[in-house]
């Protein structure tokens, strides 16, 4: 099995576990998976440190400008979703790299930028329950779902829903592409809805 790169968007205001939670299960899978089936980078609108919710700092390995390019691509949520949603460069990459990558994934809110990107059009898709009607008010034929973890929008393009959500879609992928086993150790090694 060939190891896929993940390549994780890192910007301000971003939501910490949408960003977080995938990058944990991408990589745990990636060490437990046989021949390491995934390696994890992020990438920044450019190499300064991104601020996230209450201060997380990532510091990008990349800029968009010089990312390699991967075969998957995640789009957290969080506020800082909104900038984005305007950032013509930002919206350029998402719609090159949506047309060569095996799989885009978003997180929470990162469904707006797909959404602006216009790659949700005559789609079914999801996002954070608050953020449900601004998703809808980007394109009348967006197809919002409401109350799902995570929505299989197209044959490359997954959405999911808030915060938690994007790690249940992180191990779907894993399940999807590794196969059960790496995603079991993954869930074991994460005690991921540990039950006491």
């Amino acid at each position: 099995m060939s190891q896929r790169t993940v390549a994780i968007l890192a910007f301000d205001d971003m939501e910490v576990l949408d960003f977080a939670g995938p990058y944990e299960v991408f990589n745990v899978a990636g060490e437990l998976g046989e021949g390491h089936p995934f390696s994890v980078f992020s990438v920044g609108l450019t190499r300064e440190p991104a601020v996230g919710r209450g201060g997380f700092t990532v510091l990008p390995t990349y800029s968009i400008e010089d990312a390699p390019p991967p075969d998957l691509l995640l789009i957290p949520g969080g506020a800082g979703t909104r900038a984005l949603m305007t950032n013509d460069a930002l919206l350029a990459w998402v719609k090159e790299r949506a047309a060569e990558v095996e799989l885009l994934l978003s997180v929470c809110t990162g469904a707006l930028v797909l959404g602006a990107a216009g790659l949700l059009e005559r789609r079914p898709a999801t996002t954070h329950h608050d953020a449900s009607d601004e998703l809808a008010a980007i394109s009348p034929t967006i197809e919002v779902v409401r109350g799902q973890r995570f929505v299989r929008s197209s044959d490359t393009v997954l959405t999911s829903a808030g915060v938690s959500a994007g790690v249940d879609l992180a191990l779907h992928v894993v399940q999807l592409l590794a196969g059960q086993e790496t995603r079991d150790r993954t869930v074991t090694e994460m005690e991921w809805m540990w039950q006491s």
